[in-house]
Parts: structure tokens; C-alpha cells; sequence
């Protein structure tokens, strides 16, 4: 284990507008890392950088500390200044051996990201491994590593609750949205065409609702999300005109007055008395209280989302501990499997010495006895000398492989 090492830059300690200096240029990141792997003598390597870390996982029998992390850096030219590397540096973690196995395992858990449960770290940890494995940059012990570090992750995910309930104010709004059973063909009216509206969208898509129409202050931006859809694109100040109907607003501007009023909602529906649904996403609220007052409507608002996510968020951090046994599990075995393959690997020559061996014997030492033997002596012979090989090989293996773990 002594030769794993990770050097880490997250959230934890580095601001995430900050944490963007240290992400490398994916046109060159190949070469700068095979000229850092070649200069320092490192065995293997490879790279990972999400929205709120940027580490390196090495395997190498240097010694990794802050000397060496201030080398690696100049050497892998992030175009930092002076004053700026001293900052990252002060702020790196360094792991080495079974702390940087759990670290590794923690952090494909989601235990060290900026959401608990998230589970695209590890989407993210295998794509970055993958990445450097094909360009060479990685062999068989961060191979282990890796199908530890997956292992480990996929049983979290599979026996606990940490990623089961949903905490993101979109996800919560969707299913809320879900709930209510709207045909995929409903019409849709999206208000904004900023992030969270382009979010909640992208899950209506993957759920074939087909009908949008986009409503803007900036045109251009609502024709971008409207071709996403296949919608239709409107300015902001068309919405009192408009009169294709719909089913659903979804709605989240930076207006601070609200945008659905009483007299805009009432034009919207057009003589329709059908029960509609508003999904608000918007602090503060986009719609008028006396629509909620006036009409009969089906209201998704961010401030009740809030709670439950809340909720669901304290019920994630409840299984941090049976996240935190599974992870322990899998560093033990991990340590086992470590030991029987270094006994796999100084035993390898054995079945190569035996087979020796046995062709000496056979063709040179009792060649003459051999030859005088019948043909159904012979093939009893070789029988007995087919079986005796395979003990020979195993039970030593098996033996030393006993004798290692129990001690």
C-alpha cells in the first residue's frame, strides 16, 4: 500500500471559482502528464478534476510531501504564479497508503463531495482512470486500486439510502410535477431560459413531454432553449398575448415583481376552467398570491421544496455510517487480495520449475525406464505424474497464501 499517494485540491479548503486554475487543458493534459510521470520517476498516474476537486492519484515509491507537491506542480506548467501555488499548496491534502485507499473510496462514495449522494463522482473517477489506462499512464496497481475503489462505491450505493432521496430543488420540483400525471403531450410554458429552467427542461425531455413554448426577456437565449426542445421561442413581453393554452407554467426569473398576475393568468387561460399546474422556482416567487387566491391551481413553489430537501439531506448524513462500515469492509479485503497477489506473483515461476522438472525426469533420469514400459504403463504413469504436478503447484500456493493472511 506504501506506494499510494494522492495529492487532492477540493472544496474543502479552496474556493470553487479558485479551484478552476487548476484544471488542465484537455488538448495537452496527455503529454504534460507522461512528461511529469517520466521526470519524477512515477510508475503510474492519473488525473481527476470535477466542478469541486482537481487531484492526482500516483503510484510511486518517493516521497510524496509538500516539496515534492510544489515540484509536481511547476513541472505540469498550470501557468500559476508565485503566489498562487503557495495559496494551493497550503491547501492540498496529501494521502499515502490505506489513508489515501479511504480517501479514494470516500470520495467515489460522494462522502467528500459538495452534495452527499450525488453519485456522478463516480462516473466521473472511472471516466478520468479510464482516460489516462488507454494513454498509458496507469498499470496493474492502480488497476487495483480502481476495482476496489468501484466496488466499494457500487455497495454504498446499492445498500444504503445515501443517494435515494432526492435533495436538488429541480429534482424535487420534477418528481412533485411527476406526481400529478401530466400526459406527455401537455402543453408547457417556460418562463426564463436560465439554469434551473434549462435543468427542470432537460428532465421533461428525458421524459417525452414534447410541447414547450419558451418565453424570455432576451429572445435569443429563449430561441436556444426552445431549439433544445423543439419548442417555440418568444420575447418575455408576448406572454399577455399569448394564446396557445397550456396544461403547466414552469417558471424561475430574477424578476423582483411578480411576473404572473392576476390579469396575465387569466389572459393565458382563455375562457379555459380545467385545473392548471405552476411550478415556481423563482425567489421571490414569479406569481402573484392572488392567482393562488383566484384560480384553482396545482403550485410547486421553492420554499416547500426547500424543506424536503432539507429532510431528505439530513437523511442522507444518517447513512454516512453505513457507508463508513461498507467502505472499512472493502479496505480489509483489499489489504487480503493485496497479499495473496504478492504471494501469486513470487510464486509464479513454480509452475514453469515443476514442468522442468517433470520433463527431466521423464525424458533424461528415467528416460530408459519410461521407454521399456507398455503403452498402457506409460499412460498410467503419465497419469499419475499429470496429478502429482497439479498438487505440486497448488498446494504450496495455497499453503503460502494461508500463512501470509493468518499472519
Amino acid at each position: 500500500m506504501k506506494y499510494l499517494k494522492v495529492i487532492a485540491f477540493t472544496h474543502k479548503q479552496i474556493e470553487l471559482k479558485e479551484l478552476g486554475k487548476l484544471v488542465l487543458c484537455q488538448e495537452n493534459i496527455t503529454e504534460k502528464l507522461h512528461a511529469a510521470k517520466g521526470h519524477f520517476g512515477i510508475d503510474e498516474i492519473f488525473y481527476l478534476s470535477t466542478c469541486n476537486r482537481v487531484e492526482f492519484v500516483l503510484s510511486t515509491q518517493h516521497k510524496v510531501d509538500r516539496e515534492f507537491a510544489e515540484a509536481f506542480l511547476t513541472e505540469m506548467q498550470m501557468g500559476l504564479c508565485t503566489h498562487s501555488t503557495q495559496t494551493f499548496l497550503d491547501a492540498a491534502s496529501i494521502y499515502e497508503g490505506q489513508e489515501a485507499l479511504n480517501h479514494l473510496l470516500r470520495t467515489s462514495c460522494s462522502l467528500e463531495s459538495l452534495i452527499v449522494g450525488e453519485k456522478e463522482i463516480l462516473a466521473q473517477l472511472r471516466k478520468a482512470y479510464d482516460d489516462c489506462r488507454e494513454a498509458g499512464l496507469t498499470a496493474d496497481k492502480l488497476r487495483l486500486v480502481m476495482e476496489c475503489v468501484v466496488k466499494g462505491a457500487k455497495e454504498v450505493y446499492t445498500h444504503t439510502n445515501i443517494s435515494k432521496n432526492p435533495i436538488s430543488v429541480v429534482s424535487l420540483a420534477y418528481r412533485k410535477l411527476k406526481d400529478l400525471k401530466l400526459c406527455s403531450n401537455a402543453r408547457v410554458l417556460i418562463i426564463g431560459a436560465g439554469e434551473t429552467n434549462r435543468n427542470i427542461s432537460k428532465y421533461l425531455q428525458k421524459h417525452k413531454f414534447s410541447n414547450f413554448s419558451v418565453f424570455n426577456r432576451t429572445l435569443s437565449k429563449a430561441q436556444q432553449l426552445a431549439d433544445d426542445l423543439g419548442g417555440e421561442a418568444f420575447e418575455l413581453h408576448e406572454l399577455k398575448n399569448f394564446k396557445g393554452g397550456f396544461d403547466a407554467i414552469i417558471t424561475c426569473t430574477s424578476a423582483v415583481e411578480p411576473i404572473l398576475t392576476t390579469e396575465i393568468y387569466s389572459s393565458l387561460l382563455n375562457g379555459d376552467t380545467g385545473k392548471k399546474t405552476i411550478v415556481d422556482l423563482a425567489i421571490p416567487n414569479d406569481t402573484a398570491p392572488e392567482v393562488l387566491e383566484q384560480f384553482d391551481v396545482n403550485f410547486i413553489e421553492v420554499h416547500s421544496l426547500n424543506e424536503i430537501a432539507k429532510k431528505n439531506l439530513q437523511e442522507r448524513y444518517q447513512e454516512l455510517v453505513h457507508a463508513e462500515a461498507i467502505i472499512e469492509q472493502n479496505i480489509a479485503e483489499f489489504l487480503v487480495m493485496l497479499k495473496q497477489r504478492k504471494i501469486e506473483l513470487a510464486m509464479r515461476q513454480v509452475p514453469e520449475k515443476i514442468k522442468e522438472i517433470r520433463n527431466n525426469a521423464v525424458n533424461t533420469v528415467f528416460a530408459d525406464e519410461v521407454q521399456s514400459l507398455d503403452k498402457e504403463s506409460r499412460e498410467i504413469l503419465e497419469k499419475v505424474i499429470n496429478y502429482m504436478e497439479k498438487k505440486y503447484i497448488s498446494v504450496p500456493m495455497i499453503m503460502a497464501k494461508d500463512i501470509l493472511i493468518n499472519n
